[in-house]
């Protein structure tokens, strides 16, 4: 454990395709943002004791030429690479004392294209909210949005507001403001985990469940309700409303018990909220270990918990957030021997 490699540019030394990378592969590009998403993998690699992927993009410009002869200009790329190999060399030494499994590359393209490929291997992609820019190409900060959406397997964003909970340092103004403003965090040893009965919260609950025995946390199932709105205005309350908390209810303590059933030594409990998904996980988010969504959801009364919510939760987090990718689980099969589930008088 804890070798370190570098791997060289196929297109620039002549070879073939890199080896896709297993494991836990991680984004940097230089910013505060992918220094707090190196630390945080980086960790979470010893954790499962797997190996630890660096990786920064880099596009090179192409400027429309100016005067008689027209036409389009390229740069040299050997000054932008060098500044390339520099960052991912500096990511590697700040985690050689991990005694960890280490490789890096640096790869000529878009970002969010490089590392969508890479998660058709990666166990696990990692990365910031937001970036440098400049000539890594914005690794960070639109990929964060594009990625959780599109990639093969789950994906943890780090927001920089969380700097301090991983012993980092930012001169960001606006995030040493909200810093100073909410104080220090006690961060509880609790995974979170945003459920509305549909399967593809069934399947970020058991990741997430992984994820919490991996920690030796507890495992919180969070449904929250909003208001209703539009076009549900007129259901009267609120009796509609007090019955429909009710048949959650129901729906989720049958969900606790399949849970429970697969993960018998698991810490694990639920809580039914009033209120707006994002919000709701948001505030969970400053004061928990992870937050954990799926990638889509099933709308309707519970709000679109996952998808659209999902993204405002990204949007938001004042902590990491992993976004599960719907995938097949066999134990999914089992759960409807356990009772009733959201939405089966509808589908019926």
């Amino acid at each position: 454990m804890g070798a370190q490699e570098l791997h060289p540019d196929p297109a620039r030394d002549g070879g073939g395709p890199s080896a896709a990378p297993e494991g836990i592969v991680v984004g940097v590009d230089g910013s505060d943002h992918g220094q707090c998403a190196l630390v945080w993998a980086a960790r979470e690699a010893r954790r499962r004791r797997r190996p630890l992927h660096i990786v920064t993009a880099y596009s090179v410009p192409i400027f429309a030429a100016s005067g008689l002869d027209g036409g389009y200009a390229t740069v040299d790329d050997s000054v932008i690479r060098e500044g390339a190999e520099a960052i991912v060399k500096q990511a590697m030494d700040k985690v050689a004392g991990y005694g960890i499994d280490v490789s890096a590359s640096v790869e000529n393209g878009d970002a969010s294209g490089v590392l969508l490929e890479m998660s058709e291997t990666a166990e696990l992609l990692v990365f910031g909210t937001r970036g440098r820019g400049g000539f890594v190409g914005r690794l960070l900060g639109s990929v964060s949005s594009a990625l959780p959406a599109h990639a093969k397997c789950p994906t943890v964003t780090v927001p920089l507001i969380c700097s301090d909970r991983l012993g980092e340092t930012t001169e960001d103004r606006r995030v040493l403001a909200e810093q100073a403003k909410s104080g220090h965090q006690l961060v509880e040893n609790v995974v979170v985990v945003g459920v509305d009965g549909s399967e593809q919260a069934r399947v970020a609950v058991l990741d997430a469940a992984d994820q919490a025995e991996r920690l030796g946390a507890k495992l919180r199932v969070v449904c929250a309700v909003p208001q209703y709105s539009g076009s549900l205005a007129w259901v009267p309350a609120p009796m509609d409303r007090k019955a429909l908390f009710a048949e959650i209810q129901v729906t989720l303590d049958a969900g606790m018990a399949w849970l429970r059933s697969h993960y018998p030594g698991l810490d694990a409990e639920s809580e039914l909220k009033d209120g707006s998904p994002v919000d709701v996980l948001v505030g969970e988010s400053r004061h928990v270990e992870l937050v954990v969504l799926g990638t889509r959801g099933r709308g309707g009364f519970t709000g679109m918990l996952l998808g659209s919510t999902s993204d405002g939760v990204l949007h938001h987090a004042k902590g990491p957030v992993m976004v599960v990718p719907d995938h097949a689980d066999p134990r999914l099969a089992d759960r409807p021997g356990f009772g009733p589930i959201l939405g089966d008088a509808d589908a019926a």
